[in-house]
């Protein structure tokens, strides 16, 4: 019998569809850094009745608690057994390509004032130049105290860009590479010189201005994490709506769904989400997947349900959990379909996407999920008629990339990865199927209740 591949449109409901899509339409447009992902679940999970860990009281067997890793990653569980029977988990992260700021940023040349940035993931540099940019981040002055900046996601907000070099003067033949530099990648911040001011007169006018709304000094950039990323809503796109276009769908689409999936699910075995910083440059850091903070929470639950000896505890709940390492993918676009293989490449609205294995040239740094694995997540996808496609990321030796999952099976759990395929991702502006966004949900839901 040959696999069949279903179109999820033909299958579905218009309505339901479009429903779970108004949602998460509404909290992609919010969710435009790592720290305002972890504001907007915190209030989804609290509205559910999930508590923070460490005011739990109660029945340690039944539980749902959270917890937050310094504003940037976030671990939520249904606890409703003895945890040493394992768990079942959706992973994702919640940090997306962009530009940060450099520790000293704001410069002046030729009676501009710019920010200075570097970017952060994989982008194409040339992408952000002259489109509307917004800014979002914290601030940490010398007394201690933090300020939230946000400048730009508000409809009387000014925005910035970075202005590209007009066609008429950009007669050189050069790679793109060579013609959009890192160190080119400046925000416009002002050009109004402040009086009497002799040196960098407009450089100092923009402090004046940043120290009137904030009370900030040009010293504390430095204990600053301040976020550029794109200054449009998400929108529906194509005649027929079928599509999102949205900043950050990589990978905050698979975040939502494994958090609705949470709440949702009525599990009878536990069941947890945790979403992760620090993906897009290799997981790195005390708030990415290689840092042990979600290992501590779970640690804190087994000595909740009275283990003696926790660490050995937690290697058998390792050992009998099943994770979903939630990431997307790279959908077939007909322009460029030559770096697929077509035969193992999905399609937008073909439903959920099931990923063996990512890495590059020969399957390096992977996580290649076992056949017993797979045979298990497929039985619960086709008996609970979930729409799924296979896929791989282009053709071999193509390109390649990596995900959370690999973590997770370094630490004894079975893993694969499974997500929406994308177009044009890591752009400003990335095109989901609220098909295959309503399917995703779906497959995560079935998979924490069934797995």
């Amino acid at each position: 019998m040959k696999a069949e591949k279903r179109n999820v449109w033909h299958y579905r409901e218009r309505g339901e569809i479009e429903s779970f899509s108004k949602d998460y339409i509404a909290f992609i447009g919010r969710a435009k850094t790592e720290r305002l992902v972890v504001k907007e679940v915190k209030d989804l999970l609290e509205n559910a009745g999930f508590v923070p860990l460490g005011d739990f009281v109660g029945d340690p067997m039944n539980m749902t608690v959270y917890v937050v890793n310094r504003g940037k990653a976030i671990a939520a569980f249904k606890v409703v057994d003895d945890l040493r029977k394992g768990l079942n988990m959706v992973v994702a992260h919640i940090d997306s390509p962009r530009l940060d700021f450099k520790p000293n940023p704001l410069v002046e040349d030729e009676q501009i004032a710019l920010f200075k940035t570097h970017y952060y993931g994989g982008i194409k540099k040339y992408q952000w130049f002259s489109i509307p940019l917004e800014i979002h981040g914290v601030l940490f002055k010398s007394d201690g105290s933090e300020v939230e900046i946000h400048i730009g996601d508000k409809p009387d907000d000014p925005v910035f860009t970075i202005p590209d070099l007009l066609p008429h003067l950009d007669k050189e033949d050069a790679k793109i590479s060579e013609k959009f530099k890192g160190e080119n990648l400046m925000l416009i911040a002002g050009t109004i010189p402040l009086n009497e001011e002799e040196k960098e007169a407009v450089k100092t006018n923009v402090l004046k201005i940043l120290n009137e709304m904030y009370g900030i000094t040009e010293e504390d950039f430095v204990s600053a994490e301040i976020e550029v990323v794109p200054a449009f809503p998400p929108k529906e796109v194509g005649v027929d709506r079928s599509l999102i276009g949205a900043y950050g769908q990589d990978d905050r689409i698979c975040a939502y769904t494994a958090l609705r999936a949470l709440l949702d699910s009525q599990p009878e075995k536990s069941v947890g989400v945790v979403l992760f910083d620090k993906e897009e440059i290799g997981s790195d850091g005390n708030t990415g997947a290689k840092a042990r903070f979600y290992l501590r929470v779970l640690r804190q639950i087994l000595k909740m349900q009275g283990a003696k000896d926790s660490e050995f505890a937690l290697d058998e709940v390792l050992e009998r959990t099943s994770v979903i390492s939630g990431d997307v993918c790279a959908a077939v676009n007909p322009p460029y379909k030559d770096v697929h293989d077509l035969q193992n490449a999905p399609r937008v609205g073909y439903g959920v996407a099931l990923v063996k294995y990512t890495g590059a040239r020969g399957k390096y740094s992977t996580n290649d999920a076992h056949a017993e694995f797979v045979g298990r997540v497929r039985k619960v996808l086709n008996e609970r008629n979930v729409i799924w496609q296979v896929a791989t990321l282009g053709k071999v030796d193509q390109g390649g990339g990596g995900t959370i999952a690999k973590f997770f099976a370094e630490r004894g759990a079975d893993v694969v990865d499974m997500g929406p395929a994308l177009l044009g991702m890591h752009s400003p502006f990335e095109l989901s199927s609220k098909a295959d966004l309503f399917e995703t949900y779906k497959a995560y839901k079935y998979l924490l209740e069934d797995l």
